[in-house]
């Protein structure tokens, strides 16, 4: 859910050795190939997740279990059509668009309906998605200059988010209670880390994109002078 979408990641073009599922993959990468399915299923899963967490009004351990299988799956299938996407070449415009979406979709979800039950601060849930909203902006802002890779701290982040918001989703008590609010704190720590390194990385890429486009125009000014005076 940080950085470059699993699904727009790219891919090296070639087909993973064997199997049948590699060949397939690479002679159909349309809409319904199998990244992009599993994409769309956490996309479905994001209203069932709320709807799960919200039953007996949110505070049912029975049902907050449901809830956080269908979170648990949810970030599974984040992980797996990043993978079959990156390995067998299967990029398509919707899956650029779909996979991040999907991501903040199921995360800002459950940071919401916990903060809406009481269980999570509400500048937790702000400070996380206006960092992701802002980074994702951010993208675009510099996209022609190029890409911000992700980085380590920030698949780092995406755990820790992920793991705490799935401890909170769970009606922890006792030393788990206490875990989960450390594993919050770190979550918290490693998104505006990560944040403010995505962008230094930003202004540094635009400055040396402009610095390439103004150099490109100051030899293209020089040929056409040196082509007027022959």
């Amino acid at each position: 859910m940080t950085g470059v979408p699993a699904s727009a990641a790219g891919g090296t073009g070639r087909p993973a050795p064997g199997g049948k599922l590699g060949a397939a993959a690479v002679n159909q990468a349309s809409l319904w190939n199998i990244a992009n399915i599993l994409t769309m299923v956490r996309l479905l899963l994001v209203p069932g997740f709320v709807i799960l967490l919200l039953q007996n009004g949110g505070y049912d351990p029975a049902w907050r279990a449901w809830a956080w299988a269908a979170f648990a799956v949810a970030m599974i299938t984040d992980l797996f059509d990043g993978h079959l996407a990156r390995t067998y070449n299967l990029v398509t415009d919707f899956g650029k668009i779909a996979d991040p979406i999907a991501d903040k979709a199921i995360m800002a979800a459950g940071l919401i309906c916990l903060s809406a039950l009481g269980d999570l601060p509400w500048w937790v849930t702000g400070v996380i998605l206006f960092r992701e909203l802002g980074i994702t902006l951010m993208r675009f802002w510099v996209i022609r200059h190029g890409v911000i890779p992700a980085s380590r701290g920030g698949k780092m982040k995406t755990l820790a988010q992920g793991t705490a918001v799935g401890m909170y989703v769970l009606a922890l008590t006792g030393p788990l209670a206490t875990l989960r609010w450390w594993v919050m704190a770190v979550a918290v720590v490693l998104t505006v880390v990560t944040g403010l390194d995505y962008i230094r990385q930003a202004v540094v890429l635009r400055r040396r994109g402009l610095a390439a486009e103004r150099a490109a125009a100051r030899v293209g000014d020089r040929k056409d002078t040196s082509e007027t005076a022959r």
